[in-house]
């Protein structure tokens, strides 16, 4: 459709969408979802209602001869009580695979979260436009990557010119599930996560299901990855179970099983490798639950703290050591009746050397520099010569 001045408006559906398993539609615009809606229906936990919400690793891709492009949006602001204020969340425009323009919504609706009150609310706020311009004037494969923690409403694309859906890419889809650190927590860019800069060297397009404080086994997430197309799969388990003291080794065990056995009722042959934890010392040897660190915010850092007893460890508490013991004997045992699954130390991504370098900014989060590292040596290690995902294997 064209408007009145001259822009052509596009509506904005799965045709131009990537890496986003449902969208809805409100009364305000549309929403991308990495979680399906019937998963969505049985989340009674609030903050992964809002992880699954935020576009980690999702994009609005087309082909145009567009010089100029106009995206109108509705992003969500949090504000912690007490801690720092948050940096606006970045929108990035690559042509043909190439970054050339950053953008952000500096207002939007605002949630304010409170957590040693354990409260949320929600302020409404305006649309706003990001512009791209100086765009070449040839056809082009473009991409706008949403801000992979900010929750966005999209509510108009324009264009200067027509647009069309992309052709296919020809490169596997890679299904990644993990929690805050593949999500992108303290990344600084929506292409700056580890697993968005894995796909990127690997040659893979990246479908993230990493969701912040959400990787805990949930039989809802193993059904939506069983049921979502992916040519390469991947599960990082281990942070989460362990800061919101979930459960028990006895029943970690049986939960791994349940999870992989789901996700081979959908994809029986397909290469799935389960990372276990990266290096973090809060919890290397100390069982949750995690909680903030109260003097780091008023000090005006943002901290957290291990309130475990390492002395419940024989009990059966979990810790980062146990669950990687745990994670290689499961997936040694299966991998005998299963070629197609492949096991990754979280160590190997991100050791005791790399934190003594690359420290975890609040603890538990790496900085840019530490996704970096981590996702070279994902590339190299999965999509690498021999690796799991290298194309000989596929």
């Amino acid at each position: 459709m064209t408007t009145r001045h001259g822009w052509t408006a596009t509506p904005i559906s799965a045709d131009i969408l990537r890496g986003a398993l449902d969208l809805e539609q409100t009364e305000r615009g549309v929403l991308p979802h990495r979680l399906p809606a019937r998963a969505r229906q049985q989340i009674t936990d609030g903050q992964l209602a809002m992880s699954e919400s935020q576009p980690s690793g999702v994009r609005l891709a087309f082909r145009t001869r567009a010089s100029a492009v106009e995206l109108d949006v509705v992003a969500t602001k949090r504000v912690y009580v007490g801690a720092p204020t948050r940096p606006d969340g970045v929108y990035e425009l690559l042509v043909d695979g190439r970054l050339v323009d950053r953008s952000a919504a500096p207002a939007g609706d605002t949630l304010t979260i409170d957590l040693p009150a354990g409260t949320a609310q929600t302020r409404p706020g305006p649309v706003e436009t990001l512009r791209f311009t100086g765009l070449p004037d040839v056809e082009k494969d473009v991409e706008i990557w949403l801000p992979h923690d900010e929750t966005t409403l999209l509510v108009a694309l324009r264009t200067d010119a027509p647009v069309r859906s992309p052709r296919p890419s020809g490169r596997p889809v890679w299904l990644h599930h993990g929690s805050s650190i593949s999500h992108g927590s303290n990344a600084t860019t929506p292409t700056g996560t580890w697993p968005a800069l894995a796909a990127a060297s690997g040659g893979a397009e990246l479908v993230n299901m990493g969701f912040g404080g959400g990787a805990l086994l949930d039989p809802f997430t193993a059904r939506a990855m069983r049921d979502a197309p992916a040519d390469l799969l991947s599960v990082k388990i281990g942070i989460n179970i362990v800061n919101a003291d979930l459960m028990r080794l006895r029943a970690f065990g049986p939960a791994v099983h349940g999870f992989l056995d789901t996700l081979r009722e959908g994809h029986p042959t397909t290469p799935l490798l389960v990372i276990s934890p990266i290096c973090c010392p809060l919890h290397e040897n100390t069982p949750g639950p995690l909680a903030p660190d109260l003097t780091a915010m008023r000090e005006g850092r943002v901290g957290f703290q291990a309130t475990g007893d390492p002395a419940d460890v024989p009990a059966g508490k979990l810790t980062l050591t146990v669950i990687r013991d745990e994670l290689a004997r499961i997936v040694g045992e299966r991998a005998a009746a299963d070629p197609h699954l492949h096991h990754l130390d979280g160590l190997e991504l991100y050791g005791a050397d790399d934190h003594a370098e690359l420290p975890l900014p609040d603890g538990l989060h790496p900085d840019p520099a530490a996704h970096r590292r981590i996702a070279e040596r994902f590339a190299r290690h999965a999509f690498g010569r021999g690796g799991p995902f290298a194309p000989q294997d596929r």
